[in-house]
């Protein structure tokens, strides 16, 4: 390497130093926490009322301020469950997908960065040409124009980032990353609640289906003994009728039932990776899940800083705020040095001989004049950019307050409805207790034992529907605050350690 070449190598890394760098455009600032206290009009959520004897009617408390277990699914204490979510996060195809968004955003950051660099490539050419005027080392012996040409070459660039151009680029594509990071945790969060919520719903579904079935059993039978007595002359066909309708109409309820729990079972598949037909035909229950006593409440300074599609929305305000300084830095002159060293010789032997070497060094600057207000509209556009983000960022706020709130909403008055339900089965139980005993004892006909048998099990149909309710208001709640990621360090991990 020439000793001209050095200086050269050594005045183009100096440059950034000997150039006073000012990046343009806005540094970005978090939004301020939300100036609110509270989820509800109620300063603080009381405890949900208790349903002693039932599945899923154990009381509720809040725990103000307490924080969310990273596998918050894992309270519920079914191994099953528990199994299908680590499934699901194992082969999701969306969770996967995500995955390689992050990637692919890192790389770009990565990539970005190496703008901070000189660009420094290599390059040899041999041609065959014919020039008379050339002066050459060492001259052709027959001192001819005609002559095969050596030429290696090394060649230099540098941007000197002198308005922070690159700079805001790289916090562009970073806060990108940012973003599609939170987005991949998003779909991590969403994915285990849904598969909570498709099991509770498969199990709902499965005892609903029982006791429809056994509603249409009972149906049947008062069916069968109303037409022994209108064959007996008791009663009318407007009886048989009516009770024809009643059956119908119970069986009609059947199918709709058993899509719906054949539609869980395929999504179940789907969530953890599978196709339908290779899920295990195991089944849910209600009775194997545990209703969780103790609730987490974050406060509500902290929900903006565990949801991940509120973080998401911030991630994009700090892109779009990098926006502005790049294109105001477009609107402002660029300086580009370059350097070039090399050799020309007739013979691969002579190339870097006495006489042979060429060097260059070249700066240029190109400073927009008028391009018709292009750059100048580009950057209100990036302004307005920012604006839009902005709101878009309040806008997720106020949904993940309207989630939380809606949430407690659902526990509380959920948890009345169960004691409602549980209340008019138990009540409707009695009365059955009471038409069995009156049978037995000879005060009763059988039709009134059905009459009561019918009664109960439409309120356990009730019933039924209204533990399940809190079983998914339980999930939602821990989804809604975000899911815990902040414990599971394969979601605050970079992307790429490298």
């Amino acid at each position: 390497m020439t000793l001209q070449f050095r200086r050269l190598l050594a005045l183009a890394l100096l440059a950034p130093l000997l150039t006073s760098a000012c990046v343009v455009g806005p540094n970005f600032k978090a939004p301020a926490p939300p100036p609110v206290s509270t989820y509800t009009q109620q300063q603080q959520p009381g405890s949900i009322v208790a349903t002693p004897g039932v599945t899923g009617g154990n009381a509720q408390h809040f725990v103000s301020g307490a924080d969310i277990p990273a596998e918050w699914w894992t309270l519920f204490h079914s191994p099953q469950l528990n199994a299908l979510i680590q499934q699901a996060l194992a082969n999701n195809a969306d969770l996967k997908a995500a995955e390689a968004a992050l990637l692919v955003a890192h790389e770009n950051t990565r990539a970005q960065k190496g703008a901070y660099a000189p660009q420094v490539s290599a390059g040899a050419s041999i041609t065959r040409q014919k020039d008379p005027s050339a002066t050459l080392a060492p001259v052709p012996a027959n001192n001819s124009s005609s002559y095969a040409l050596v030429t290696p070459q090394l060649s230099l660039s540098y941007v000197p980032d002198v308005f922070g151009l690159n700079k805001r680029t790289v916090e562009n594509l970073a806060a990108q990353e940012q973003a599609t990071r939170y987005q991949m945790i998003a779909v991590d969060i969403t994915l285990t609640a849904n598969l909570a919520e498709a099991a509770i719903q498969e199990a709902s579904l499965e005892d609903q289906i029982s006791t429809t079935n056994q509603l249409i059993g009972i149906n049947r039978q008062i069916l069968s003994l109303l037409q022994y007595r209108k064959s007996k002359g008791y009663i009318g066909g407007a009886d048989i009728a009516a009770q024809q309708t009643q059956l119908a109409q119970l069986e009609a309820l059947l199918p709709p039932l058993l899509k719906q729990r054949d539609q869980q079972i395929n999504l179940i598949a789907v969530l953890t990776g599978h196709y339908p037909s290779q899920l295990p035909a195991e089944k849910f229950s209600l009775e194997s899940l545990t209703l969780p006593s103790d609730l987490p409440l974050s406060l509500p300074s902290v929900l903006v800083e565990q949801r991940p599609d509120v973080l998401q929305a911030q991630a994009n305000m700090h892109a779009a705020s990098a926006e502005i300084g790049i294109a105001a830095a477009n609107r402002l002159p660029n300086i580009t040095l370059t350097a070039n060293a090399g050799s020309n010789a007739l013979a691969i032997g002579q190339v870097f001989g006495p006489g042979t070497g060429f060097w260059n060094l070249g700066a240029a600057l190109l400073a927009p004049i008028f391009d018709g207000g292009t750059k100048l509209h580009q950057e209100r556009a990036a302004r307005a950019a920012y604006q839009q983000s902005a709101e878009q960022y309040r806008g997720a706020v106020l949904t993940a307050f309207q989630n939380v709130a809606d949430t407690l909403a659902a526990l509380k008055h959920d948890a009345e409805t169960l004691k409602a339900s549980a209340a008019a089965a138990d009540a409707a139980k009695a009365s059955l207790d009471l038409s069995r005993l009156q049978y037995k004892d000879g005060y009763a006909a059988y039709l009134a034992v059905l009459n009561a048998e019918q009664a109960y099990q439409q309120a356990r149909l009730a019933q039924v529907q209204a533990e399940a309710d809190r079983f998914a208001d339980t999930a939602a709640l821990f989804q809604a605050l975000g899911g815990g990621w902040w414990h599971r360090p394969e979601l605050i991990a970079p992307a790429n350690a490298q």
